[in-house]
């Protein structure tokens, strides 16, 4: 694999896969690919004797609402000895293991040649970036602009302050390669503020929007929209997708 190069892996929601040069990372996984007439094997990336043979696998979780965080990731531990899993601190889990590294707003940490940072988020949790073989992945959990119809004036205005807050604190990154944000089509016809404001602000090389469910048709919507900004958004047509960098 050439330096700055990845394979992107959409598995289902905010749960996606990066294949990078010497590392494999997954961030937020909750369900497996969903099976569809496309590929024969939807879930054999993430399959047992697939996951024993990983090297220097990284899994992340941003917080703990049962969308993002899935404790049978767990489970592969028992196939590979060389899993890192990076949670935020509101993730509980029973047993606390060497491989389990919990962190909040603000930590960075420091994996051998794998930066991390937690960022903030608009809900709870954090948000990641992660910088790994050449390339800077932002990963943003539930940070997005939560324009809810039924909320006061008042809680929209807090919600929009709060949100262009954490956007401000990450402009300290100067590039981000790879970018995956929400586009949540609860919002109606606000799904795309926060991702448009992302995209306007920190300019990333390749958006990735995320927490859509099964509506992948949004993601069309959103790429079609933000190019007049000259950012390049990725269309998600299906569970198992892959997407190059």
């Amino acid at each position: 694999m050439k330096e700055m190069e990845a394979k992107i892996y959409y598995i289902y929601h905010s749960g996606f896969a990066i294949e990078t040069k010497n590392h494999f990372l997954v961030f937020d996984y909750y369900k497996d690919f969903i099976k569809n007439d496309e590929l024969k094997q939807p879930s054999a990336l993430l399959a047992s004797e697939n996951i024993k043979n990983m090297k220097n696998f990284f899994v992340f979780s941003s917080h703990s609402h049962e969308d993002h965080f899935n404790s049978s990731i767990l489970d592969w531990d028992d196939y590979n000895n060389d899993i890192q899993y990076i949670f935020s601190k509101d993730i509980r889990i029973d047993e606390n293991k060497s491989n389990y590294s919990f962190i909040e707003e603000g930590e960075e940490k420091l994996f051998k040649d794998v930066y991390i940072k937690a960022y903030g988020s608009t809900d709870i949790g954090i948000s990641f970036l992660v910088k790994v073989d050449g390339l800077t992945i932002f990963h943003a959990g539930d940070l997005n602009w939560w324009h809810w119809k039924e909320d006061s004036l008042e809680e929209q205005i807090i919600a929009e302050s709060l949100f262009k807050a954490n956007i401000e604190k990450l402009k300290e990154e100067q590039c981000i390669d790879i970018a995956f944000f929400p586009v949540d089509p609860r919002l109606e016809e606000s799904y795309y503020i926060g991702g448009e404001y992302f995209a306007k602000e920190i300019n990333p090389q390749l958006l990735i929007p995320m927490h859509f469910g099964h509506e992948v048709s949004i993601t069309k919507k959103f790429a079609d929209r933000v190019k007049k900004l000259n950012v390049k958004a990725v269309e998600i047509n299906y569970s198992g997708q892959e997407i190059i960098y």
